[in-house]
C-alpha cells in the first residue's frame, strides 16, 4: 500500500513540474531528446538549444494563443 502511494505522489509531482506556460519550447535533438517549453523568448530557446542541438517551435498548449505583442513606432 506504502509503495502505491509513494509512486501516485511521484506521479502527481511529476506533472506539476511538467507544466510550462512559455511561447516556446526547445525540442532536444539526440537519441533522449527532451523538450522544454519555458521559454518566453525566441533568444531564449535558442540560446538554451547553443551546443546541444534541437530546434525552437511555438508552444501549442501556451496560454494565451502564443502570439507576442506587436510593438510598432510611431512616425512622425
Amino acid at each position: 500500500m506504502r509503495t502505491i502511494a509513494f509512486a501516485m505522489a511521484a506521479l502527481f509531482l511529476s506533472a506539476l513540474a511538467a507544466h510550462a506556460d512559455g511561447t516556446w519550447c526547445a525540442h532536444y535533438g539526440g537519441r533522449s531528446g527532451g523538450t522544454n517549453c519555458g521559454f518566453y523568448f525566441f533568444q531564449q530557446c535558442m540560446a538554451a538549444l547553443s551546443g546541444n542541438g534541437g530546434a525552437c517551435m511555438r508552444n501549442p498548449f501556451a496560454a494565451y494563443g502564443a502570439e507576442p505583442r506587436r510593438h510598432y513606432r510611431r512616425v512622425r
